[in-house]
Order: C-alpha cells, then sequence, then structure tokens
C-alpha cells in the first residue's frame, strides 16, 4: 500500500494544528505508520502460510485460520489509520473554503481581507476543528473494540482449538511468532490509546484556551476617547460573529 498520499495530508493538517495536534501527528506517523509499514506488516506477512493444524483433512486448516482470524490484523490496521486521519481533511478544506472566500471578498473590496489569517481557529473553523477531534479519537476507540470483540482480547495464543467441519475431530493449531505478533498487537493497541488521550487533552485546550478566554470583549485604553473604545469594541465583535 502506498502511504505517500497519507504522509502528504498529514504534513498539510500539521500547519493549522495545536501544539497537542502537532504531537498527535507525530505520534501517528512515527509510532503508527512507520512501524505499520516497517515491522508490523512483515510481521504479520506469514500468518496464512505458517498457519499450521495438525490434520490432513483437506480444507479443515482453511476454515480453522477463517475462525481464529476473522480478519487479518494489518487490514484492519489499515482500515483504521486511514479512517483515523481523514477527519483531518475536514480542517483543511474548510480552511481552503475560507482562502477562497477571502479571496473574492479581496477582489471585490479594494484589497481589504475577509480574514486576517484563515487558519486561525474562530467561529466555524473552530467547531470543524473540535469535530474532526471527535471522529478521530471516536474511530480510534471503535476500531480498538472491533479488534478486541473480534480476538477476545488482544492476547496471542500459541495454541488454538478448532473443532469446525470438515475436520475429524477437535485438531490443535498453531500460528508462527505468537510472542512477536502479541507484542506488535499490544504496541499498536497503546498507541492508538496514547493518540485518543492527546485528542481528548485538545478538545480540553480548544475549549478552555480558545473558545472560553477570548470573548468578544476588548481591554479599554483609557489613554483614548470613549468613542474609540466604542468603535473598537465593535470592530470585535464583528470579527467575533464571523463564523465561516
Amino acid at each position: 500500500m502506498n502511504w505517500s498520499a497519507l504522509e502528504s495530508l498529514l504534513s498539510r493538517v500539521n500547519k493549522y494544528s495545536t501544539v497537542f495536534g502537532r504531537v498527535w501527528l507525530s505520534m501517528v506517523f512515527v509510532f503508527r505508520v512507520m512501524v505499520f509499514v516497517v515491522a508490523a506488516q512483515p510481521v504479520w506477512g506469514d500468518e496464512n502460510k505458517d498457519f499450521v493444524c495438525n490434520t490432513r483433512q483437506p480444507g479443515c486448516t482453511n476454515v480453522c485460520y477463517d475462525s481464529i482470524f476473522p480478519i487479518s490484523h494489518i487490514r484492519l490496521w489499515a482500515l483504521q489509520l486511514i479512517f483515523v486521519t481523514c477527519p483531518s481533511l475536514m480542517v483543511v478544506v474548510h480552511v481552503k473554503y475560507r482562502e477562497g472566500k477571502d479571496s473574492k471578498y479581496t477582489a471585490q473590496h479594494q484589497g481589504s481581507h475577509l480574514y486576517a489569517n484563515p487558519g486561525k481557529k474562530r467561529g466555524g473553523l473552530w467547531w470543524t476543528y473540535l469535530v474532526s477531534l471527535i471522529f478521530k479519537a471516536g474511530f480510534d476507540v471503535a476500531f480498538l473494540y472491533i479488534l478486541y470483540y473480534i480476538y477476545h482480547g488482544y492476547d496471542m495464543p500459541r495454541l488454538s482449538k478448532c473443532a469446525l467441519e470438515p475436520c475429524p475431530n477437535t485438531v490443535d493449531c498453531y500460528i508462527s511468532r505468537p510472542m512477536e505478533k502479541k507484542i506488535f498487537t499490544i504496541f499498536m493497541v497503546v498507541s492508538s490509546v496514547l493518540c485518543v488521550f492527546m485528542c481528548i487533552l485538545e478538545m480540553f485546550y480548544l475549549v478552555t484556551n480558545i473558545a472560553l478566554p477570548r470573548s468578544s470583549y476588548i481591554r479599554v485604553d483609557p489613554t483614548i476617547g470613549s468613542q474609540q473604545n466604542i468603535n473598537r469594541q465593535k470592530k470585535a465583535e464583528e470579527a467575533a460573529a464571523t463564523g465561516l
């Protein structure tokens, strides 16, 4: 799978992210994407070929493999990475929309700008950023639950029992390198949990450090007249009311 498009997306999102968002992007790229591509895929590449059951009954090994591994860990993690990073497109698209809107406004108003900084998280962009965080954390939690539900935990047993047809009786099945696969599974799970934690911290940061303190109120300047202070207050309210 080609991950260059994902890398390009992450680099563009980095421009509009907070400090916590940049840490989240670094964790996703280094501890999840890089580990997935460099280490996890080679480890799980032999899961079907080296899966062995102590029977020669035709079809028994395939049936048991499908029962023990309903979905490949690699494919599930690939879907998880795609779903987790896609909400960041919402922010990129919204910023591009603002830039286009600002360009039209500038052309119609002789160089004046509608947004001083289209990437600043205010108004509608603030909500878009917050919703993207909710989606990212939600997708991670959902995939963690799916992995836990399908495999009844995050363990990788050395021996599995199988008694499905066409197996003649209960057979013992073995997977290759179970301990190594268990380590990578736990690593990916812990990385996902840390990413969820970073999303929660960033949500808290958005609400407390951006939304609440910076309202439309502006400090009165005692060195200028009252009418000028009123005009400054009106301009601040108009700027805060700018949604999209």
